[in-house]
C-alpha cells in the first residue's frame, strides 16, 4: 500500500450515515454527528438504502465525504466513488459503527467512535493501493479464492440491507421444527480447485495443478502479493509467491471473496492495481 500523507483538502463535510449504523447503535452515530459537527462544517445525510447512499456521494461537490458505517458502508462508498470517478480526487473518512468493522481496523481507521471522529477533523490523508477487476470492481483488502465448496455463504440480506434478527428467526424455526428428509441439505465438501494464475503475463501455477487456496492483496509501490497454495498429498506443499501490477485467474467455474463479498461463479477474472488510488483520512502518525 502507498502511504504519502498529506493534509485533507477541504474543511467542509458531507456525512452520510449509513441506515444499518443507525439501527444498529444510534447513541454512537449521534456522539459521532455531535464531534464531527462541533469541528468543521457539516451537511448531514441519511439515506434509507443503496441508491441513495450513492445519490448522496454524487451531491459531493467541494466537501469532504465522510461516511458513518462498517466495512460493508466503506466497501460501498469507495465503490461509487470510483465508478463517478471521484475517488482519486478526494480524501475518503471513516468513523466506524455497525457491523463488521475488521477491514477498516486492518487500513488502520480507530474503531472507537470519539477517536475515529477526531481522526476525521485532525488527520491526514495517506494514499493506498486498490484493486480494481474486469467488472469495475473494486478490492480494498483481498482476494481469497477458497477450495471448491469452500465458500461460506454471506450473510442473508432482504432489500439490500442484512437482517442478521432473520436469520437467528429462521435458525430458531428449524431448532424447534424438524425439517422432512426432503429439506436436508447434502453436505458438500471442500476440494482442490484447477486454476490457471498469471501474474502480469507469466504462469505462476497452470491447470494441471490442483491447488487449495489462492489470495491476491495490494502490496507496496503499486504491486498486488500473490499466494498460492498447491494441494498436496502427506507433506504441505510449499506456496508459490509472485509479485505483479495483473493477476488473471481463470479455469473451472470458480468463486471468489473480495473483502467480505462473495462473487462468482465466473470463468476468469483480472486484477489490475491502481496505485495511490484511494485516499483515506487517518491518525497522524
Amino acid at each position: 500500500m502507498a502511504e504519502v500523507a498529506t493534509s485533507p483538502t477541504s474543511d467542509q463535510l458531507l456525512v452520510v450515515i449509513d441506515p444499518v449504523a443507525r439501527r444498529r447503535d444510534g447513541e454512537s452515530v449521534r456522539i459521532a454527528k455531535d464531534v464531527l459537527s462541533g469541528g468543521a462544517p457539516t451537511k448531514v445525510c441519511l439515506p434509507d438504502g443503496p441508491e441513495e447512499f450513492a445519490r448522496a456521494l454524487a451531491r459531493l461537490g467541494s466537501r469532504r465525504p465522510v461516511v458513518i458505517g462498517d466495512d460493508r458502508a466503506l466497501m460501498r462508498a469507495v465503490e461509487v466513488l470510483h465508478r463517478q470517478r471521484e475517488l482519486t480526487g478526494c480524501a475518503l473518512s471513516l468513523v466506524p459503527v455497525g457491523g463488521t468493522l475488521s477491514l477498516a481496523r486492518s487500513l488502520g481507521v480507530p474503531t472507537e467512535t470519539v477517536a475515529a471522529a477526531r481522526a476525521v477533523l485532525d488527520g491526514a490523508e495517506r494514499r493506498l493501493d486498490l484493486l480494481v477487476d474486469d467488472s469495475d470492481g473494486v478490492v480494498l483488502g483481498a482476494v481469497r479464492i477458497p477450495p471448491v465448496g469452500g465458500v461460506t455463504p454471506v450473510r442473508e440480506t432482504v432489500g439490500g440491507v442484512g437482517r442478521p434478527w432473520l436469520q437467528t428467526c429462521r435458525s430458531l424455526v428449524r431448532t424447534l421444527v424438524p425439517a422432512r428428509p426432503s429439506e436436508i441439505a447434502p453436505v458438500t465438501e471442500a476440494h482442490p480447485s484447477r486454476l490457471r494464475v498469471e501474474v502480469d503475463g507469466e504462469t505462476l501455477v497452470d491447470l494441471h495443478q490442483p491447488v487449495q487456496a489462492v489470495s491476491v492483496v495490494p502490496g507496496a509501490s503499486g504491486t498486488a502479493r500473490v499466494e498460492v497454495r498447491p494441494a498436496s498429498v502427506g507433506a504441505e506443499a510449499s506456496p508459490l509467491l509472485a509479485e505483479g501490477r495483473t493477476v488473471t485467474v481463470s479455469g473451472a467455474h470458480f468463486r471468489y471473496r473480495a473483502d467480505a463479498v462473495v462473487s462468482g461463479p465466473v470463468r476468469t477474472r483480472t486484477w489490475v492495481v491502481l496505485e495511490g488510488a484511494l485516499g483515506l483520512t487517518l491518525p497522524k502518525s
